[in-house]
C-alpha cells in the first residue's frame, strides 16, 4: 500500500477516487477548488475517465451531482460555504428525494475569512436538512470519511 502525504482537500479527493467515485461537480472557490483540481490531475482518475466538471454556479453543480447519483453512480459536489447558499434549494430537496448512488457534498467553510466575504457555519444546513455531517479532524479522517461515504 502506497503512503501519501496529502493536504485535507487532497485527502478528500483521493478518498473519493479510491472509494469509486464516478464524477465530481464544482464551482471554483477557495478553499474548495483544490479538491476538484486534484481529481482533474490525478493519474488514476484520468485512467478511469472520472467525469469532472466546473459548473456555472453551485446550484447547477449540486443538480448535476444529484443527477449522477439518481442514475446510480457515486458523485461528489464541491463548493465553499457561501456557495451552499446558492445551492440551498437543490441541497435541501435532495434530503427529501434521497439518492440512488453515493453523494458527498464537500463544503469548505472559511474560518477567519482568509479568502471569503463572510464567516458561515455550513453545518447548520446539514442539521436543517437532517443529513449526516462529517467533520474530519485530520487528513486521514478526511480520507477515510470520504472513502467510506462515497
Amino acid at each position: 500500500m502506497e503512503k501519501l502525504l496529502l493536504l485535507g482537500a487532497e485527502a478528500i479527493a483521493q478518498g473519493a477516487i479510491d472509494g469509486g467515485m464516478s464524477g465530481v461537480y464544482a464551482y471554483p472557490g477557495t478553499p474548495s477548488t483544490e479538491i476538484t483540481e486534484y481529481v482533474q490531475h490525478n493519474k488514476v482518475a484520468i485512467e478511469r475517465k472520472l467525469h469532472s466538471q466546473w459548473s456555472a454556479n453551485e446550484k447547477t453543480a449540486m443538480e448535476a451531482g444529484l443527477g449522477m447519483s439518481y442514475a446510480g453512480k457515486r458523485a461528489m459536489v464541491c463548493m465553499k460555504h457561501v456557495g451552499l447558499n446558492v445551492a440551498a434549494d437543490a441541497f435541501i430537496n435532495s434530503a427529501i428525494t434521497g439518492v440512488n448512488g453515493g453523494l458527498i457534498v464537500a463544503v469548505a467553510d472559511d474560518p477567519s475569512m482568509h479568502s471569503s466575504q463572510n464567516e458561515q457555519d455550513s453545518r447548520f444546513f446539514g442539521k436543517f436538512a437532517m443529513i449526516p455531517i462529517f467533520e474530519p479532524a485530520s487528513q486521514q479522517e478526511a480520507y477515510d470519511m470520504t472513502y467510506e461515504g462515497i
